[in-house]
């Protein structure tokens, strides 16, 4: 599980970043990557992000039991 836990969070971080481009600067690295916004792989990239973002809501839960053992 620490593994997807890894993964999970690395491509949240990624779709953070991404943000943060179009937000300051109007620049979508992934599209730019990838061949656009409406490219497959874009595509996959954006969805892998969006589910690697839901899953991590399972961290909200870690952080609650860790503050209560202490």
């Amino acid at each position: 599980m620490k593994t997807l836990d890894n993964i999970a969070l690395a491509l949240t971080i990624i779709g953070g970043l991404n943000w943060l481009l179009v937000g300051l600067f109007e620049f979508d690295l992934v599209a730019s990557i990838f061949g656009g916004q409406t490219a497959l792989l874009a595509k996959i990239v954006y969805v892998l992000v969006g589910l690697s973002a839901l899953y991590c809501l399972k961290f909200f839960g870690n952080i609650n039991r860790t503050n209560v053992n202490r």
